[in-house]
């Protein structure tokens, strides 16, 4: 403890801050996950019949991947007041996983949106269906039109105005459902990039301090 001086000295804290940032992010995204999962609104969803293998892949990732996080920032923040190789160590490894994690699911999702679309779209259409011939799944669509500020299909129902908002001039859900698709997808798109730069730093950090401990105990 305490053989880094100097310019490492500041590396450490400023490894030491990135990690608390990195730890409070993942409790961000864990929250986000733990609310998509649970919330009254969105479980009607997980709940429905046709839920699409998409909801549930997503949301868990969530969930994983802010529990991930949460364990390398504190991996990470022990490791530069401790000055500890192996915790450092630790800490490289599990951020670099992540990174391809990441990186993976970003290639996977970008080449699969047009299936993941049709697959949300056809999971709307058969509770759509399923409320018209039976009168099941209005919770579900009561989420999602709510959600999207959509009302049914192209097909005129007055039944389906019970489950819709209020909304001047109601819009197509299947539409809506794209536009909602896009947008967050390249939102989603830029935030992704910004934290694989973040990591990339937060992994040279580590490695730098790392070889300064190591260098100086040996010096020792």
């Amino acid at each position: 403890m305490g053989s880094v001086s100097g310019g490492m000295r500041c590396m450490k804290y400023l490894l030491f801050t990135f990690n608390l940032c990195f730890w409070l992010t993942g409790t961000a995204v864990l929250s986000l996950g733990l609310w998509l999962r649970f919330d009254s609104e969105t479980t009607t969803i997980f709940s429905g019949d046709h839920c699409p293998t998409s909801f549930y892949v997503g949301v868990y990732t969530l969930i994983a991947t802010g529990a991930l996080m949460m364990l390398v920032g504190f991996l990470g923040c022990c490791g530069a007041v401790q000055e500890s190789q192996c915790l450092l160590g630790a800490f490289f490894i599990c951020l670099l996983v992540i990174f391809a994690a990441e990186i993976t699911a970003g290639v996977w999702g970008f080449l699969n949106k047009h299936e993941i679309l049709q697959e949300m779209n056809a999971y709307y259409s058969k509770s759509l269906n399923a409320y018209r011939t039976t009168g099941s799944g209005n919770r579900t669509l009561y989420a999602i039109h709510n959600v999207l500020h959509c009302c049914g299909d192209s097909l005129p129902d007055p039944s389906i105005q019970l489950l819709c908002p209020t909304l001047r001039v109601p819009a197509n859900c299947s539409s809506k459902l794209k536009e909602f698709f896009n947008s967050k997808l390249y939102m989603i798109g830029v935030v992704g990039i910004g934290i694989v730069g973040v990591m990339i730093f937060g992994m040279i950090f580590s490695m730098v301090l790392c070889c300064a401990i190591r260098n100086s105990r040996d010096v020792m």
